[in-house]
């Protein structure tokens, strides 16, 4: 589970910092407007849909590590809309505070939340001795019975922290219930863990021996 949020913001220039989203840049600017959110989220939708989901669809080749050629991402999106452009593609990556997409080159991923089969040989391992996973009450007990396996995606995401972990939760349920994983001895014991950003680590499951403990978090007011 990636935890994605729902809301979308308008992407703007600042002359100094570049592209971001929002009102504000963080030094105070208030930048021209580059692509309004309603076409934000029509794009995002797109794009994440081809990389994580359907580059078939669109006759795009992608490699075991989620690789697909830029070029051929613009002209497929472009043939949706007819609006984008490379230039406007790169502002919604750029300004993407989540970190969903990697541009390396003419080559270009999505980090996580893939359903295709994808390997991600290149990621780092997990550094991390403790994970974290949100998730309801009743499916963590299931949890802690059958261990933490990917749904409609490849890998089971987890969260670097207990705070990202429970906004993932709170996505689904108003009394999170999150799950301690014990990742330094699942990957001692030849489970591959690894990074996809710095609040998001990915595995093909975790058996429920390395879930350690479960910790209930009281509903917000």
């Amino acid at each position: 589970m990636s935890g994605e949020s729902n809301k979308v913001e308008d992407i703007r220039l600042c002359p100094i910092h570049g592209y971001y989203r929002g009102e504000k840049c963080n030094c105070g600017y208030t930048g021209e407007i580059i692509l309004k959110s309603f076409k934000v989220e029509k794009l995002g939708r797109l794009v994440s849909g081809i990389l994580r989901h359907f580059p078939d669809k669109f006759g795009i080749e992608m490699d075991e590590d989620g690789w697909v050629n830029f070029n051929d991402l613009v002209r497929a999106v472009k043939r949706k809309y007819k609006w984008a452009n490379q230039w406007l593609l790169k502002a919604m990556i750029y300004s993407d505070a989540k970190g969903r997409y990697e541009l390396k080159g003419d080559k270009i991923r999505a980090k996580y939340g893939h359903s295709v089969k994808v390997k991600l040989s290149d990621y780092p391992i997990c550094n991390k001795e403790v994970l974290y996973y949100g998730t309801g009450e009743e499916e963590a007990q299931r949890l802690i019975e059958i261990g933490i396996k990917p749904v409609n995606q490849t890998f089971v995401h987890l969260s670097t922290t207990k705070e990202k972990s429970e906004e993932v939760a709170r996505l689904r349920t108003d009394e999170p219930i999150i799950l301690e994983v014990d990742a330094k001895s699942a990957i001692r014991d030849g489970i591959r863990i690894i990074m996809a950003n710095d609040y998001i680590a990915l595995a093909e499951e975790i058996p429920p021996k390395y879930i350690l403990k479960m910790v209930k978090l009281g509903q917000k007011n």
